[in-house]
Protein backbone atom coordinates (compact mmCIF):
# COMPACT_ATOMS: atom_id res chain seq x y z
CA UNK A 1 0.00 0.00 0.00
CA UNK A 2 1.15 3.62 0.31
CA UNK A 3 4.63 4.01 1.75
CA UNK A 4 4.46 6.06 4.96
CA UNK A 5 7.66 4.62 6.47
CA UNK A 6 10.81 4.17 4.39
CA UNK A 7 12.54 0.83 5.05
CA UNK A 8 16.24 0.59 4.30
CA UNK A 9 17.84 -2.42 2.66
CA UNK A 10 19.82 -3.06 5.84
CA UNK A 11 16.68 -3.06 8.02
CA UNK A 12 14.91 -5.46 5.65
CA UNK A 13 17.96 -7.72 5.58
CA UNK A 14 18.11 -7.85 9.39
CA UNK A 15 14.43 -8.84 9.61
CA UNK A 16 14.84 -11.46 6.88
CA UNK A 17 17.76 -12.98 8.75
CA UNK A 18 15.78 -13.05 11.99
CA UNK A 19 12.97 -14.94 10.24
CA UNK A 20 15.28 -17.30 8.37
CA UNK A 21 14.07 -16.15 4.96
CA UNK A 22 17.49 -15.85 3.36
CA UNK A 23 19.35 -13.06 1.57
CA UNK A 24 17.27 -10.07 0.44
CA UNK A 25 17.60 -9.59 -3.32
CA UNK A 26 14.89 -6.97 -3.88
CA UNK A 27 12.80 -4.56 -1.79
CA UNK A 28 10.09 -2.64 -3.64
CA UNK A 29 7.41 -0.32 -2.25
CA UNK A 30 3.76 -1.01 -3.11
CA UNK A 31 1.86 2.09 -4.17
CA UNK A 32 -1.78 0.97 -3.92
CA UNK A 33 -3.93 1.48 -0.83
CA UNK A 34 -3.88 4.05 1.95
CA UNK A 35 -3.64 2.36 5.36
CA UNK A 36 -0.27 0.66 5.89
CA UNK A 37 3.25 0.65 4.48
CA UNK A 38 3.79 -2.37 2.23
CA UNK A 39 6.79 -3.69 0.35
CA UNK A 40 7.37 -6.65 -1.92
CA UNK A 41 10.32 -8.50 -0.46
CA UNK A 42 12.28 -11.04 -2.52
CA UNK A 43 14.72 -13.35 -0.75
CA UNK A 44 16.94 -16.28 -1.62
CA UNK A 45 17.43 -18.82 1.16
CA UNK A 46 19.68 -20.88 -1.09
CA UNK A 47 17.14 -22.71 -3.22
CA UNK A 48 15.93 -19.88 -5.45
CA UNK A 49 13.84 -16.73 -5.14
CA UNK A 50 10.94 -16.51 -2.68
CA UNK A 51 8.48 -13.62 -2.65
CA UNK A 52 6.93 -12.07 0.45
CA UNK A 53 4.93 -9.04 1.47
CA UNK A 54 6.38 -6.92 4.27
CA UNK A 55 3.84 -4.74 6.10
CA UNK A 56 4.49 -1.96 8.60
CA UNK A 57 1.32 -1.01 10.45
CA UNK A 58 0.71 2.74 10.59
CA UNK A 59 -2.59 2.92 12.47
CA UNK A 60 -3.10 -0.44 14.14
CA UNK A 61 -1.45 -0.96 17.51
CA UNK A 62 0.63 -3.93 18.62
CA UNK A 63 -2.27 -4.80 20.96
CA UNK A 64 -4.77 -4.98 18.09
CA UNK A 65 -2.58 -6.86 15.60
CA UNK A 66 -2.59 -10.38 17.10
CA UNK A 67 -6.27 -10.70 16.10
CA UNK A 68 -5.50 -10.14 12.41
CA UNK A 69 -2.31 -12.17 12.22
CA UNK A 70 -3.60 -15.07 14.27
CA UNK A 71 -6.81 -15.12 12.19
CA UNK A 72 -4.73 -15.46 9.03
CA UNK A 73 -2.70 -18.25 10.62
CA UNK A 74 -5.92 -19.96 11.78
CA UNK A 75 -7.42 -19.83 8.28
CA UNK A 76 -4.22 -20.98 6.58
CA UNK A 77 -4.13 -24.02 8.87
CA UNK A 78 -7.69 -24.85 7.74
CA UNK A 79 -6.83 -24.75 4.03
CA UNK A 80 -8.34 -21.34 3.33
CA UNK A 81 -5.96 -19.71 0.82
CA UNK A 82 -4.66 -16.68 2.73
CA UNK A 83 -1.15 -15.30 3.33
CA UNK A 84 0.58 -17.15 6.17
CA UNK A 85 2.45 -14.90 8.66
CA UNK A 86 6.09 -15.91 9.08
CA UNK A 87 7.40 -16.64 12.59
CA UNK A 88 10.79 -16.08 14.16
CA UNK A 89 12.70 -18.70 16.12
CA UNK A 90 10.42 -18.10 19.12
CA UNK A 91 7.24 -18.59 17.11
CA UNK A 92 6.35 -14.87 17.13
CA UNK A 93 4.51 -13.61 14.03
CA UNK A 94 4.31 -9.95 15.08
CA UNK A 95 7.64 -8.18 14.65
CA UNK A 96 9.05 -4.64 14.93
CA UNK A 97 10.75 -2.65 12.15
CA UNK A 98 11.68 1.04 12.00
CA UNK A 99 9.81 1.57 15.25
CA UNK A 100 6.55 0.16 13.83
CA UNK A 101 4.77 -3.17 14.31
CA UNK A 102 5.47 -5.36 11.28
CA UNK A 103 4.66 -8.69 9.67
CA UNK A 104 5.94 -10.75 6.75
CA UNK A 105 3.57 -13.01 4.83
CA UNK A 106 3.98 -15.16 1.74
CA UNK A 107 2.97 -13.52 -1.56
CA UNK A 108 -0.02 -15.13 -3.26
CA UNK A 109 0.31 -16.28 -6.87
CA UNK A 110 -1.44 -14.60 -9.76
CA UNK A 111 -3.06 -11.21 -10.11
CA UNK A 112 -6.29 -9.28 -9.62
CA UNK A 113 -9.46 -9.61 -11.68
CA UNK A 114 -10.58 -6.01 -11.91
CA UNK A 115 -13.32 -6.83 -14.45
CA UNK A 116 -14.79 -9.98 -12.86
CA UNK A 117 -17.14 -12.33 -14.63
CA UNK A 118 -19.81 -14.63 -13.21
CA UNK A 119 -17.07 -17.31 -12.97
CA UNK A 120 -14.90 -15.16 -10.72
CA UNK A 121 -17.86 -14.11 -8.57
CA UNK A 122 -18.91 -17.72 -8.02
CA UNK A 123 -15.44 -18.62 -6.76
CA UNK A 124 -15.22 -15.65 -4.40
CA UNK A 125 -18.74 -16.25 -3.05
CA UNK A 126 -18.04 -19.90 -2.33
CA UNK A 127 -14.67 -19.20 -0.68
CA UNK A 128 -16.14 -16.38 1.42
CA UNK A 129 -18.65 -18.82 2.91
CA UNK A 130 -15.91 -21.39 3.56
CA UNK A 131 -13.83 -18.72 5.25
CA UNK A 132 -16.71 -17.76 7.53
CA UNK A 133 -17.26 -21.38 8.53
CA UNK A 134 -13.53 -22.01 9.05
CA UNK A 135 -13.28 -19.06 11.44
CA UNK A 136 -16.20 -20.09 13.67
CA UNK A 137 -13.87 -21.59 16.29
CA UNK A 138 -11.30 -18.79 16.21
CA UNK A 139 -10.54 -18.00 19.85
CA UNK A 140 -9.71 -14.28 19.69
CA UNK A 141 -12.37 -11.56 19.53
CA UNK A 142 -12.23 -8.03 18.21
CA UNK A 143 -15.16 -5.97 16.95
CA UNK A 144 -15.27 -4.56 13.44
CA UNK A 145 -13.37 -1.33 14.11
CA UNK A 146 -14.96 0.30 11.05
CA UNK A 147 -18.47 -0.69 12.05
CA UNK A 148 -21.46 1.31 13.32
CA UNK A 149 -19.63 2.90 16.26
CA UNK A 150 -16.98 4.26 13.89
CA UNK A 151 -19.58 5.53 11.41
CA UNK A 152 -21.38 7.32 14.26
CA UNK A 153 -18.13 8.96 15.33
CA UNK A 154 -16.85 9.84 11.84
CA UNK A 155 -19.93 11.08 9.96
CA UNK A 156 -20.03 14.33 12.01
CA UNK A 157 -16.32 14.84 11.24
CA UNK A 158 -16.76 14.61 7.46
CA UNK A 159 -20.20 16.25 7.27
CA UNK A 160 -18.83 19.84 7.08
CA UNK A 161 -17.15 18.96 3.78
CA UNK A 162 -20.44 17.91 2.15
CA UNK A 163 -23.14 19.73 0.26
CA UNK A 164 -26.52 20.02 2.02
CA UNK A 165 -27.88 17.22 -0.19
CA UNK A 166 -24.95 14.91 0.57
CA UNK A 167 -25.14 15.69 4.26
CA UNK A 168 -28.86 14.87 4.34
CA UNK A 169 -28.17 11.51 2.67
CA UNK A 170 -25.32 10.43 4.92
CA UNK A 171 -27.06 11.50 8.13
CA UNK A 172 -30.33 9.85 7.10
CA UNK A 173 -28.54 6.61 6.29
CA UNK A 174 -26.64 6.66 9.58
CA UNK A 175 -29.94 6.98 11.47
CA UNK A 176 -31.40 4.12 9.41
CA UNK A 177 -28.45 1.87 10.27
CA UNK A 178 -28.58 2.82 13.95
CA UNK A 179 -32.27 1.86 14.10
CA UNK A 180 -31.55 -1.38 12.23
CA UNK A 181 -28.80 -2.33 14.68
CA UNK A 182 -31.30 -2.19 17.55
CA UNK A 183 -33.81 -4.51 15.86
CA UNK A 184 -34.24 -8.12 17.09
CA UNK A 185 -33.80 -9.51 13.56
CA UNK A 186 -30.43 -7.81 13.17
CA UNK A 187 -29.28 -8.91 16.62
CA UNK A 188 -30.05 -12.53 15.68
CA UNK A 189 -28.00 -12.54 12.47
CA UNK A 190 -25.17 -15.12 12.42
CA UNK A 191 -21.79 -13.55 13.03
CA UNK A 192 -18.12 -14.25 13.47
CA UNK A 193 -14.78 -13.06 12.11
CA UNK A 194 -15.18 -11.34 8.74
CA UNK A 195 -12.74 -9.87 6.23
CA UNK A 196 -14.77 -6.62 5.93
CA UNK A 197 -12.74 -5.29 2.96
CA UNK A 198 -12.76 -8.07 0.35
CA UNK A 199 -12.62 -5.87 -2.75
CA UNK A 200 -11.38 -6.97 -6.17
CA UNK A 201 -7.84 -5.88 -5.33
CA UNK A 202 -7.74 -8.08 -2.22
CA UNK A 203 -8.28 -11.34 -4.10
CA UNK A 204 -5.86 -13.16 -6.40
CA UNK A 205 -6.52 -15.46 -9.37
CA UNK A 206 -4.12 -17.43 -11.53
CA UNK A 207 -4.44 -19.42 -14.75
CA UNK A 208 -5.38 -19.09 -18.40
CA UNK A 209 -7.70 -16.18 -19.31
CA UNK A 210 -11.30 -17.19 -18.81
CA UNK A 211 -10.30 -20.19 -16.67
CA UNK A 212 -8.57 -18.45 -13.76
CA UNK A 213 -8.71 -20.13 -10.37
CA UNK A 214 -8.87 -18.26 -7.10
CA UNK A 215 -5.50 -18.41 -5.32
CA UNK A 216 -6.31 -16.45 -2.20
CA UNK A 217 -7.73 -13.63 -0.10
CA UNK A 218 -5.39 -11.13 1.50
CA UNK A 219 -5.20 -7.82 3.43
CA UNK A 220 -7.09 -8.86 6.56
CA UNK A 221 -6.25 -5.67 8.45
CA UNK A 222 -9.86 -4.45 8.60
CA UNK A 223 -11.12 -7.84 9.84
CA UNK A 224 -13.28 -8.08 12.93
CA UNK A 225 -16.27 -9.85 14.39
CA UNK A 226 -19.49 -8.71 12.73
CA UNK A 227 -22.42 -10.21 10.86
CA UNK A 228 -21.43 -12.54 8.04
CA UNK A 229 -24.11 -10.78 5.98
CA UNK A 230 -22.17 -7.50 6.18
CA UNK A 231 -19.14 -9.24 4.66
CA UNK A 232 -21.32 -10.57 1.85
CA UNK A 233 -22.80 -7.11 1.25
CA UNK A 234 -19.37 -5.48 1.06
CA UNK A 235 -18.38 -7.99 -1.61
CA UNK A 236 -21.55 -7.53 -3.65
CA UNK A 237 -21.03 -3.76 -3.64
CA UNK A 238 -17.65 -4.20 -5.33
CA UNK A 239 -17.60 -7.50 -7.25
CA UNK A 240 -21.07 -7.31 -8.74
CA UNK A 241 -21.65 -3.73 -9.82
CA UNK A 242 -21.34 -1.43 -12.77
CA UNK A 243 -18.55 0.86 -11.58
CA UNK A 244 -19.83 3.94 -13.41
CA UNK A 245 -23.38 3.86 -12.06
CA UNK A 246 -23.09 1.73 -8.92
CA UNK A 247 -25.93 -0.51 -10.11
CA UNK A 248 -25.78 -4.19 -9.22
CA UNK A 249 -25.18 -6.53 -12.13
CA UNK A 250 -27.96 -9.08 -11.68
CA UNK A 251 -26.12 -12.07 -13.19
CA UNK A 252 -22.96 -11.58 -11.14
CA UNK A 253 -24.87 -10.81 -7.94
CA UNK A 254 -27.10 -13.88 -8.28
CA UNK A 255 -24.06 -16.07 -9.01
CA UNK A 256 -22.12 -14.69 -6.03
CA UNK A 257 -24.92 -15.16 -3.50
CA UNK A 258 -25.96 -18.56 -4.88
CA UNK A 259 -22.37 -19.84 -4.60
CA UNK A 260 -22.16 -18.53 -1.03
CA UNK A 261 -25.54 -20.06 -0.14
CA UNK A 262 -24.45 -23.45 -1.50
CA UNK A 263 -21.61 -23.51 1.05
CA UNK A 264 -23.44 -21.86 3.98
CA UNK A 265 -27.19 -21.63 3.64
CA UNK A 266 -28.51 -18.16 4.30
CA UNK A 267 -31.27 -17.81 6.86
CA UNK A 268 -34.65 -16.16 6.29
CA UNK A 269 -33.68 -12.95 8.10
CA UNK A 270 -30.37 -12.79 6.23
CA UNK A 271 -32.20 -12.88 2.91
CA UNK A 272 -34.73 -10.31 4.14
CA UNK A 273 -32.08 -7.92 5.51
CA UNK A 274 -29.62 -8.16 2.63
CA UNK A 275 -30.87 -4.90 0.99
CA UNK A 276 -30.32 -3.04 4.27
CA UNK A 277 -26.82 -4.48 4.68
CA UNK A 278 -25.96 -3.48 1.12
CA UNK A 279 -26.77 0.07 2.22
CA UNK A 280 -24.59 -0.42 5.32
CA UNK A 281 -21.66 -1.51 3.18
CA UNK A 282 -22.02 1.55 0.96
CA UNK A 283 -22.23 3.86 3.97
CA UNK A 284 -19.11 2.37 5.52
CA UNK A 285 -16.94 2.96 2.46
CA UNK A 286 -18.40 6.35 1.57
CA UNK A 287 -17.61 7.49 5.12
CA UNK A 288 -14.07 6.11 5.13
CA UNK A 289 -13.26 7.52 1.70
CA UNK A 290 -14.54 10.93 2.72
CA UNK A 291 -12.32 10.74 5.79
CA UNK A 292 -9.25 9.71 3.80
CA UNK A 293 -9.91 12.30 1.09
CA UNK A 294 -10.58 15.35 3.26
CA UNK A 295 -8.29 14.46 6.18
CA UNK A 296 -5.33 12.81 4.43
CA UNK A 297 -2.00 11.74 5.88
CA UNK A 298 1.28 12.40 4.13
CA UNK A 299 2.78 9.39 2.38
CA UNK A 300 5.01 8.54 -0.52
CA UNK A 301 2.87 7.27 -3.43
CA UNK A 302 -0.38 7.98 -1.55
CA UNK A 303 -3.51 8.24 -3.69
CA UNK A 304 -6.86 8.54 -1.95
CA UNK A 305 -9.89 6.77 -3.44
CA UNK A 306 -12.75 8.79 -4.93
CA UNK A 307 -15.46 9.14 -2.26
CA UNK A 308 -18.07 9.94 -4.92
CA UNK A 309 -18.14 6.32 -6.04
CA UNK A 310 -19.74 5.03 -2.85
CA UNK A 311 -22.07 8.00 -2.67
CA UNK A 312 -23.46 6.77 -6.02
CA UNK A 313 -23.61 3.20 -4.70
CA UNK A 314 -25.50 4.27 -1.58
CA UNK A 315 -28.03 6.30 -3.56
CA UNK A 316 -28.57 3.34 -5.86
CA UNK A 317 -29.10 0.93 -2.93
CA UNK A 318 -31.58 3.28 -1.27
CA UNK A 319 -33.53 3.98 -4.47
CA UNK A 320 -33.36 0.49 -6.00
CA UNK A 321 -33.07 -2.14 -3.27
CA UNK A 322 -31.96 -5.56 -4.52
CA UNK A 323 -33.59 -8.74 -3.21
CA UNK A 324 -32.15 -12.22 -3.64
CA UNK A 325 -34.43 -15.24 -3.60
CA UNK A 326 -33.14 -18.78 -3.27
CA UNK A 327 -34.09 -20.94 -6.24
CA UNK A 328 -36.62 -23.61 -5.29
Amino acid sequence: MAVFTEVSADAAAALSERLGLGTVTELRGISSGIENTNYFLTTDPGDGAHEWVLTLFERLSAEQLPFYLQLMKHLAQRDIPVPDPQADINGEILHSLCGKPAAVVDKLAGGHQLAPSVWHCQQVGAMLARMHLAARDFALHQPNLRGLAWWTETVPVVAPYLTPEQRALIESELHFQQDLAHSPAFAALPRGPIHADLFRDNVMFDGLPGHEKLTGFFDFYFAGVDTWLFDLAVCLNDWCIDLDSGRLDEARAQAFVSAYDAERELGHDEIRLLPALLRAGALRFWTSRLWDYHLPREASMLKAHDPGHFERVLRERVNNPWHWLRAE
